[in-house]
């Protein structure tokens, strides 16, 4: 497959300026747990970077609508695949999560046969995991999942977390220091780190 074919059946991809590689987003408003994270006080999720700035502009929502209604296509694992190949480090979901387990299921078939990519996924859709065996996951997938309040800790029962707090001295995410990039770090796609914490911002 083309890499042309491979952008109009999915969407394409987006690229984050802080991140050392691509991303596929889907649109915040369709998040199944995040949007009625949006309405709680003191979630992660009521002040939604995906929701603002340039997320609201009308091409831009366009663009997600159509990577969302692309999940249903056949193709899709293939065409991921075409355009993942070859990118060292990759992430799930700059905006938006987990929509089902079958695009749970897509997304470990994508990260099987993208054996030379690292990739990492952070979500909140912990429904999505609760039965599942963290050793099921492909090697190169680390899944993080996000805590949903400011300030709270890790949970207990995954072994890859993240969180969000308002001290300066829990943050162990240092791109605010190196202009907003991740620069040499990779410490959310390392298995031997067990939880990131972000600063909010």
């Amino acid at each position: 497959m083309l890499k042309k074919e491979a952008r109009e059946i999915t969407g394409g991809l987006s690229k984050p300026s802080k991140m050392p590689g691509p991303a596929h987003n889907l649109p915040a408003w369709r998040c199944i747990t995040g949007v009625k994270l949006q309405a709680v006080k003191g979630s992660v999720c009521a002040g939604c970077y995906a929701m603002k700035g340039r997320y609201r502009f009308r091409n831009v929502k366009e663009a997600l609508e159509r990577r969302q209604a692309a999940l249903k296509d056949p193709r899709w694992v293939d065409a991921m695949v075409t355009l993942i190949t070859g990118e060292p480090w990759f992430r799930w979901h700059d905006s938006g999560d987990i929509q089902s387990p079958e695009h749970l299921k897509n997304i470990f078939e994508v990260c099987n046969r993208t054996p030379d990519t690292n990739h990492w996924m952070p979500t909140r859709e912990v429904k999505f995991l609760t039965l599942m065996d963290p050793a099921v996951i492909p090697t190169n997938l680390i899944i993080r999942i996000s805590s949903h309040m400011i300030d709270q800790g890790p949970v207990k029962h995954w072994p890859w977390t993240s969180t969000v707090s308002t001290k300066p001295e829990a943050r162990t995410c240092p791109a605010p220091d190196q202009g907003n990039e991740c620069g040499s770090c990779r410490a959310c796609w390392n298995r031997d780190t067990a939880n990131i914490c972000y600063g909010k911002h």
